[in-house]
């Protein structure tokens, strides 16, 4: 018999707010709470319950014959505490059927395994933790950001224990093979693979209400026979996808409840067909091969790379200074700094940084707040450089020449240079070039504005305005590195 495993990814950011240059140094607090309240308020109501309602009426008509399996970020989790406490109850009335598995992953959704082995390990443990504390269970599956998977990775999983991991079932890794089979991690074969189903999952995800497909309308008669009609050797169907792919990524409109409500019944009735939790399948199977991934593979876009995250010079810069300071941070005893460390890390700021405006571009459009992939760039890079400010004040860091970095006052640097006098100020105008004079007069309120203008001259105040008119033609990291040489001007003459 093979078995049907579907899976679901759950997770929201906090969303940073719109944080200018001159906020450093005096706003440490960094997210836009209406933002991060009204879409969870929001995605709550199209999509966590009522398909967490259907999952529960789909559980007492079938019994034990259903199952699904969950992974919630420790990110999702901490606001459905803070804004939605209901869609956690929904989650914990869930857990008590005994019908879910609820899987680990890293606490913030990041891309830790990326960069640091402790840091991954370290999130992995909290979101352990995490899940055990809200569900009273022991995560014995894994799934790591954005199913992002690596021999390496791994291998370092199965080392803490986790006997199954979950990843893509990528065209440029199976080559001729099936995902629909258990493998094992190349390093280490203690650890059993699951590769997803991407045609059979996308299928849902993303082609269930394009019209333009040749297979709409997908109905549960059309779905369950492709499902009982691949060749018996095989072991398992893996359906992974977006939680939000029920009821906010496809509206309730377009029939995705009603197909949900009627899928399980059309698949128990096939004879060849049965629902499993991922670890379960890996107790029912034995593995056919071990998996080689050298390079790592994720779910995302075509390529089925890193490219959505870490494909382009700003997403590097970003990701750089983001982990700069995880020694820092190892030994840090302040909560709000330790706290911040694990919302910065989520992939999405990096996501919202994607420059790819190809066949993926829609999709990465439709998930950002930000007007451009720059303006996302630049305002975190701005959070980021205050986070370093903070750290720097609490002592906990040293730069790599063993020195300690100079800062700028606890005020900001925008109060700061309209206490300045004309005579100061002028001293450090005139050690500024262009560039960074027009950043500090266009990020700059109408009260310093004026202070620079009886300074600078008519002739320097055309330089600056023609420099703002042609400023599009920069990257956004060398805006960013413009403002990092004027914050370093304006400490030093301080």
């Amino acid at each position: 018999m093979q078995s049907v495993c579907l899976y679901f990814q759950v997770h929201q950011p906090y969303r940073l707010k719109k944080y200018r240059f001159f906020n450093l140094g005096n706003d440490h607090y960094y997210y836009d709470d209406y933002l991060n309240k009204s879409i969870m308020e929001r995605v709550a109501a199209k999509s966590y319950i009522p398909m967490n309602n259907l999952l529960l009426d789909l559980i007492k008509k079938h019994g034990k014959a259903f199952k699904v399996s969950f992974s919630i970020s420790g990110l999702a989790l901490e606001q459905f505490q803070e804004f939605t406490p209901q869609v956690l109850a929904s989650y914990r009335q869930l857990a008590q059927t005994g019908n879910v598995e609820f899987l680990a992953e890293t606490y913030a959704h990041s891309l830790a395994g990326m960069k640091s082995k402790n840091e991954f390990v370290r999130q992995i443990k909290m979101h352990q933790e995490k899940i055990k504390e809200l569900f009273g269970v022991n995560p014995q599956t894994f799934r790591n950001t954005e199913l992002i998977y690596s021999d390496e990775m791994g291998e370092t999983v199965a080392e803490m224990g986790f006997k199954t991991m979950l990843t893509e079932g990528a065209k440029h890794v199976l080559g001729w093979k099936s995902p629909n089979f258990v493998y094992t991690n190349a390093l280490n074969p203690r650890l059993k693979v699951l590769l997803r189903n991407f045609n059979l999952s996308d299928d849902i995800a993303f082609r269930f209400s394009n019209q333009n497909w040749n297979e709409w309308p997908l109905t549960t008669e059309k779905f369950s026979d492709w499902l009982s009609n691949i060749s018996p050797k095989e072991q398992v169907l893996n359906l992974f996808m977006d939680y939000e792919t029920f009821g906010e990524h496809q509206w309730e409109q377009t029939g995705i409840f009603e197909f949900m409500k009627n899928l399980p019944e059309k698949i128990l009735k096939k004879p060849n067909l049965c629902f499993k939790t991922p670890a379960e399948v890996t107790k029912e199977y034995q593995p056919i091969a071990a998996i080689h991934v050298p390079n790592p593979i994720s779910w995302a876009d075509e390529e089925r790379d890193l490219t959505a995250w870490l494909g382009n010079e700003i997403q590097d810069e970003a990701f750089e200074k983001l982990y700069a300071v995880e020694e820092a941070m190892v030994n840090c005893q302040d909560p709000s700094l330790q706290k911040d460390w694990l919302k910065l890390q989520a992939s999405d700021h990096f996501y919202y940084m994607c420059t790819k405006w190809f066949s993926d571009g829609a999709v990465h459009e439709y998930f950002t707040p930000y007007g451009s992939p720059y303006e996302a760039f630049i305002n975190y890079m701005n959070v980021l450089a205050d986070f370093h400010i903070r750290i720097e004040r609490e002592g906990k860091y040293i730069n790599t020449n063993g020195s300690q970095p100079k800062t700028t006052s606890q005020e900001d640097v925008f109060s700061i240079l309209l206490k300045f006098t004309n005579v100061k100020l002028k001293q450090l105008l005139n050690t500024l070039s262009i560039e960074e004079s027009a950043t500090l007069f266009f990020e700059s309120d109408q009260r310093l504005r004026e202070k620079m203008m009886k300074i600078v001259g008519k002739k320097n105040l055309k330089k600056i305005q023609t420099f703002r008119e042609n400023s599009n033609a920069l990257s956004a990291l060398d805006i960013y590195n413009y403002k990092e040489e004027l914050r370093r001007k304006i400490a030093r003459i301080n």
